[in-house]
């Protein structure tokens, strides 16, 4: 399973940098999940553009509400709160806020296509 996370805004690449870092150092995440930046595919002729994207590829041992705890624990330490969107087997949320109902929106939302 795969699950990419994109920032909108002028910090995006810092924020992905820093979501990143923050899931390298959740012992449950990183048990299950492996965390990397990405950008767009690059065109013959092009040099490489900037990060956008964090990619987890998850084993079966993974909990949505595990990467749901820890997302919602990173943007609580943030000053900047810009919008993220998360895509997984074309199922895509756009999150805004970190509150309780933002735990339960990314749950529904990598849980429902595992089922």
């Amino acid at each position: 399973m795969s699950i990419r996370m994109r920032f909108d805004g002028d910090h995006s690449e810092q924020e992905l940098q820093s979501l990143r870092q923050w899931l390298l150092d959740d012992p449950e995440v990183r048990r299950h999940a492996r965390v990397r930046l990405g950008g767009p595919p690059v065109q013959d002729g092009e040099m490489g553009a900037a990060l956008d994207v964090i990619e987890l590829i998850v084993d079966s041992g993974f909990e949505a509400l595990n990467f749901a705890l820890a997302y919602v624990a990173w943007r609580a330490t943030r000053p900047a709160k810009p919008s993220v969107t998360i895509e997984h087997d074309g199922t895509k949320i756009v999150l805004t806020d970190g509150d309780p109902e933002t735990v339960e929106k990314i749950v529904r939302a990598l849980e429902a296509k595992r089922s």
